[in-house]
């Protein structure tokens, strides 16, 4: 069950080419500004952050050969970051409208820290492959059977969830919370909108088990990223704040995300994550 990646941050041997080819193709010494980038954070973040390193990540269609999915991200979140900066507003589609949200000071506050930039980054990594687990589940005393689940299975997280001791729960909780903010973030248009009509209408209607509208995937995500960040995993990992400050932004979160899905890579997703 992903959990955080720590490995993932760290920029491996070819990301490192990669982006010292993009944005100084004509240094004499690529040595020493691999050692920077792996060194100094500032340094890191802007040459990152630069324009030609973006320009190659978008242009290279063979990409996901050359460098990390954690990078890939990283780089589009830190230009989302950068494009927000020129704009007064996020865009948000209600009842089939698009809807300018005058939010972006807040958007830019959440994403301009980088530990919450980093956790996206690793965590839309992680979504670019699906894992299945097995595992034994205890029905009644003696008797067990074996229960395969997705780590994108929502219902499955949740009941697991609840049948595992207590220092196990952190996984589950974060991962949870993780899928729906990617869903709401990545994918909206799964999220069934408009099912939740105003007044005791009879004309209601039922939902297939195991669909979710937009308001389900908010009070989802705030609640099991709560749940996350108190569990002593949490702690021990230093994700506390990180998780809480998801808890208390969830709405703003979606946002960058939304940006990156819209504008970078809107036509190929399902490819990219394989959905």
């Amino acid at each position: 069950m992903p959990v955080l990646n720590l490995e993932s941050l760290k920029l491996t041997e070819s990301d490192l080419d990669f982006i010292v080819r993009a944005a100084a193709p004509e240094s004499a010494d690529r040595e020493r500004l691999k050692r920077l980038i792996q060194t100094d954070d500032d340094f890191r973040k802007a040459v990152i952050g630069d324009e030609r390193v973006f320009r190659r990540v978008m242009d290279d269609e063979e990409v996901f050969l050359k460098i990390s999915p954690a990078l890939y991200f990283e780089v589009l979140l830190r230009r989302t970051l950068e494009e927000l900066k020129k704009t007064s507003h996020t865009v948000e589609k209600i009842g089939g409208e698009r809807v300018p949200v005058f939010d972006t000071a807040a958007v830019i506050g959440l994403l301009s820290r980088e530990p919450v930039l980093e956790y996206l980054a690793d965590m839309l990594a992680s979504f670019t492959r699906t894992e299945s687990y097995t595992i034994p589940v205890r029905v009644k005393k003696g008797i067990w059977r074996r229960l395969r689940f997705s780590d994108m299975d929502i219902d499955a997280l949740s009941h697991l969830s609840e049948t595992t001791d207590e220092e196990n729960r952190f996984a589950f909780y974060k991962r949870i919370a993780d899928i729906c903010l990617f869903i709401l973030g990545i994918f909206p248009e799964y999220a069934q909108f408009d099912y939740r009509y105003p007044g005791p209408s009879p004309a209601k209607p039922k939902l297939k088990l195991g669909r979710r509208g937009v308001q389900d995937y908010e009070e989802d995500g705030r609640k099991f990223y709560r749940l996350a960040a108190e569990q002593v995993s949490a702690r021990a990992l230093d994700l506390s704040r990180v998780l809480w400050l998801l808890h208390e932004n969830f709405s703003t979160a979606r946002k960058p995300l939304n940006f990156i899905s819209q504008h970078y890579f809107a036509h190929r997703k399902k490819q990219l994550f394989g959905i």
